[in-house]
């Protein structure tokens, strides 16, 4: 493997939704809590306590609809918070991200400490639509640029604390593959499956896709089984291969791609042959899996603003408009390693 880092913790993302007066508080003790979690020392914790209040902050004075998603990055090394809402965006993102704007009208306030003290900073918004941020916090020997294609979410169905869909990545040989998995159902066997199909992948994350998924079939004969979802990105092409109801897609700054979704079956029960699939690539463009607790119809008419996120933010954008709450919900958005597609 080449740039091998330790694995992330498979922990669920955490979800404030900001929608009460405390929720900056509670956002700061959620990312102290994660960020101890991915091994952040000294100050760090503190930092990211600081960038989840920050970006409550802004949205409980000047946004509709916000949540702030905490979790480890996928690659380990560190943690991100994203911030999502559904407008009325910033008409002047230049003066909201100086240290010390602030107005009434749009979000600003504490977006230049945010930018000052992240890793990673990146913001994207739209007047009268919506603003998407995403801070992250590393280690001093990790190099950011390692996750700025990478984004994903993982939400439990509303009242659980596991979850039974989870996502995963790794960059070996100049590629990229990365990995969804949904547990049947939801609740504690649905986790245990998604957990033991984690540990499947990362043994050998580079070897065939067809090797792979008949490896997490067999971690999976004594669970309640899964789909499965595995892509492999080079510079000019993407692989999937897959069973069960997780969809494969490509997004392009002009359109979403209709994918495909896996084999019907059950992976550690009654998997069919896997098959490897080509999916057509360009310039700028994102593959992008979900499970099915993300609703398809956002494919259907997307914006254009929508289109041109990168992965972490259009990852959190989906997610945040059309996740289900009566289900897990999983979602990855990816680019090869080092650049975008050929």
């Amino acid at each position: 493997m080449d740039d091998a880092v330790t694995p992330a913790p498979t922990t669920p993302t955490v979800q404030v939704r900001v929608d009460h007066h405390s929720a900056a508080q509670v956002a700061a003790e959620a990312a102290r809590s994660v960020a101890e979690l991915c091994g952040l020392t000294g100050s760090q914790p503190d930092q990211a306590a600081v960038l989840a209040s920050e970006l409550a902050g802004n949205l409980a004075k000047h946004a509709t609809a916000g949540s702030v998603y905490l979790q480890p990055l996928l690659l380990g090394g560190g943690m991100e918070i994203l911030a999502a809402d559904r407008g009325p965006g910033i008409n002047d993102l230049s003066r909201a991200l100086t240290d010390g704007y602030s107005t009434t009208a749009t979000l600003g306030a504490g977006l230049g400490a945010v930018r000052r003290i992240a890793t990673d900073f990146t913001i994207r918004t739209e007047p009268g639509t919506a603003t998407l941020a995403c801070a992250r916090l590393t280690d001093a020997d990790q190099r950011p640029k390692a996750h700025q294609e990478l984004g994903s979410i993982c939400l439990p169905i509303d009242g659980e604390q596991l979850c039974g869909d989870a996502c995963a990545a790794a960059d070996t040989a100049g590629c990229r593959t990365v990995f969804v998995v949904d547990g049947l159902g939801h609740g504690p066997e649905a986790s245990e499956a998604a957990q033991a199909a984690l540990r499947a992948f990362h043994r050998a994350p580079d070897r065939p896709l067809h090797d792979m998924l008949f490896a997490v079939h067999r971690a999976l004969r004594h669970t309640r089984g899964a789909a499965v979802g595995i892509m492999r990105l080079h510079h000019d092409r993407t692989e999937y291969c897959g069973v069960g109801n997780v969809r494969a897609l490509v997004v392009t700054p002009e359109t979403a791609h209709h994918g495909v979704t896996g084999l019907p079956g059950v992976v550690g029960w009654n998997m069919p042959t896997p098959r490897t699939h080509t999916l057509p690539t360009g310039p700028g463009a994102i593959a992008v899996m979900h499970s099915d607790g993300i609703h398809p119809r956002w494919t259907h008419a997307p914006s254009r603003f929508l289109l041109r996120l990168p992965p972490a933010l259009l990852a959190a954008a989906v997610a945040h408009t059309h996740r289900s709450t009566r289900d897990d919900a999983a979602l990855l958005a990816a680019r090869p390693p080092g650049g975008r597609f050929a």
